[in-house]
């Protein structure tokens, strides 16, 4: 699967958290500044371009998918995007991601939305659009239930709300499972890298605390959900199964017939942006 302060100015922080935005403050290669908060003694970095002066509107903000980072196609075609409009647009690093600290098999899906929560507190402002490719669909519904009044608008490209039960552990055999039991982790071979990357039965266990297409999933603003139906690492059925869950009356699903996992070509960047700006329009008095 790859590929904050609120209206009032009040800061939300995750428990535990020690935000420090600022923390190796830099102008950045092509506009806009780029830095690392601490979350837990663990670096986040995340790439932040402001709104032009006088543009309205939310800002739009990207969370990448497992094993996935920042500097993916998507996430900077669509800061490439909202920067030659004026929105503001900011991504991350998950921690164990990118150029972000920390070991990747150390991750879980809850330090990973905390991690999304910590960069949506302390770099953006006012509302914001999250758009969620692969897992970081399943972070953007996160952290909207942790932070409501922050997330106006919701796209996802190929979204995987919970993945490590639906996909890994009902995916895996008896045998796989008995050695996640035993070892504590399996290595799970990749098309998308050349060697197998580490699955630890921490992430699915701990996973378990935040599945949420088993009820229904609270947000009433405008949603969007792009995916592919030659996608054969998340089935295009969990999108409609997380329209279904959703509780907002303006979720629409576009199925991309020839469309894969990663929704990466030209035309998939192009409706990504496309899907975007009408989510922006509809929020813009």
């Amino acid at each position: 699967m790859n590929d904050s302060t609120a209206p009032g100015g009040a800061h939300h922080s995750p428990a535990g958290s020690n935000l420090q935005a600022a923390e190796g403050l830099q102008a950045a290669e092509g506009g806009g500044s780029a830095g690392t908060l601490t979350r837990d003694g663990v670096s986040i970095a995340w790439h932040h371009t402001p709104a032009a002066p006088g543009q309205r509107g939310p800002g739009v903000m990207f969370l990448g998918g497992f094993m996935s980072d920042m500097t993916g196609t998507k996430a900077v075609a669509l800061e490439r995007w909202a920067a030659g409009r004026g929105i503001a647009c900011t991504r991350f690093d998950y921690r164990g991601h990118g150029q972000s600290g920390g070991l990747f098999e150390e991750g879980t899906i809850g330090a990973w939305a905390d991690d999304a929560v910590a960069v949506l507190d302390a770099v953006t402002t006012g509302p914001q659009i999250l758009v969620g490719s692969s897992m970081g669909g399943w972070m953007m519904l996160l952290a909207v239930l942790r932070r409501p009044r922050r997330v106006a608008g919701l796209v996802g490209i190929a979204s995987a709300p919970d993945f490590t039960e639906d996909l890994i552990w009902n995916g895996i055999g008896a045998e796989i499972r008995a050695v996640l039991q035993r070892d504590g982790r399996w290595n799970r071979p990749s098309a998308y890298f050349d060697e197998p990357k580490p699955i630890t039965l921490a992430l699915v266990e701990e996973g378990r605390k935040h599945l949420l297409l088993r009820g229904p999933v609270a947000f009433e603003g405008p949603v969007r959900l792009l995916h592919g139906q030659e996608d054969h690492d998340v089935p295009w059925e969990t999108s409609l199964r997380l329209s279904a869950a959703l509780t907002s009356r303006d979720v629409r699903l576009t199925l991309v017939k020839d469309g894969d996992h990663r929704l990466s070509r030209d035309q998939d960047i192009a409706l990504m942006c496309r899907t975007v700006a009408e989510v922006h329009a509809a929020l813009t008095p």
